[in-house]
């Protein structure tokens, strides 16, 4: 009976670590974007909130700050990603001109950069001639320039999760200040986002490996500052106004 074939390895056994990296950071990012609306929205609502107790000036307010901030996060990180994926192609494009027209300077520097990691001079040559055998550009965009070709950033991607994570953010200062009653509806504004920001200062603190209690700590500081400020602003305004 012949013996079953054995299950190939992957040829980048680092590929499930790079995988669960990619994934921690775009959790941190999509927490710290939660972040950005809590904390814009809340400075936005608050500010309202000193000067007028109008529900409709406070929802008009608030509305036109979400959508606005969340419109700008999109925007914003559509066209810094899209940069970042034209220059990647173009290192790529690069990287492939030079492997045709000077394949052996590139086999050499392959080695060089195997050599770096503390392969020994022999096998960093024989892995670096079986590396250029396989996939000489996914070897150098890999070694050399930090780029896995299979997986190039998405604009789109980072756009949508930039819009969806600062409106989930926004969504909870406006909701207090809209749903409390009129009496306690700044408390329950300022209680709402200092608990949200405690949340995700110790969500962005874990996945980011950082020290928990600082995070936190700044997080809730910065947010109640800017609160603060923001009332106290909206108060002289309605003031003087009124």
């Amino acid at each position: 009976m012949p013996e079953k074939a054995p299950v190939a390895a992957s040829p980048h056994p680092e590929d499930a670590g790079d995988s669960q990296a990619a994934l921690l950071n775009k959790l941190r990012a999509a927490v710290l974007g939660a972040n950005d609306g809590i904390i814009s929205t809340a400075g936005l609502v608050m500010g309202v909130a000193g000067a007028t107790t109008n529900l409709l000036a406070l929802a008009t307010a608030g509305i036109a700050g979400l959508v606005a901030g969340a419109l700008s996060m999109a925007a914003g990180e559509y066209v810094s990603v899209s940069a970042q994926r034209d220059s990647e192609r173009a290192l790529l494009a690069k990287e492939s001109h030079e492997l045709a027209t000077m394949p052996e300077e590139e086999l050499a520097e392959l080695a060089d950069l195997l050599q770096r990691k503390g392969i020994s001079e022999d096998v960093a040559k024989t892995a670096a001639q079986q590396l250029m055998d396989h996939d000489a550009l996914g070897a150098h965009a890999d070694l050399e320039l930090g780029i896995d070709q299979h997986d190039l950033v998405s604009p789109w991607a980072a756009a949508i999760s930039s819009l969806f994570s600062f409106s989930i953010g926004a969504l909870i200062p406006l909701l207090a200040m809209l749903l409390a009653p009129a009496d306690i509806r700044v408390g329950a504004t300022v209680a709402s986002v200092l608990l949200a920001l405690f949340v995700t200062g110790f969500v962005s603190a874990r996945v980011g490996g950082a020290p928990v209690l600082p995070a936190i700590v700044r997080n809730i500081l910065g947010g109640f500052l800017a609160m603060a400020v923001t009332f106290g602003i909206g108060t002289l305004v309605g003031t003087q106004l009124g």
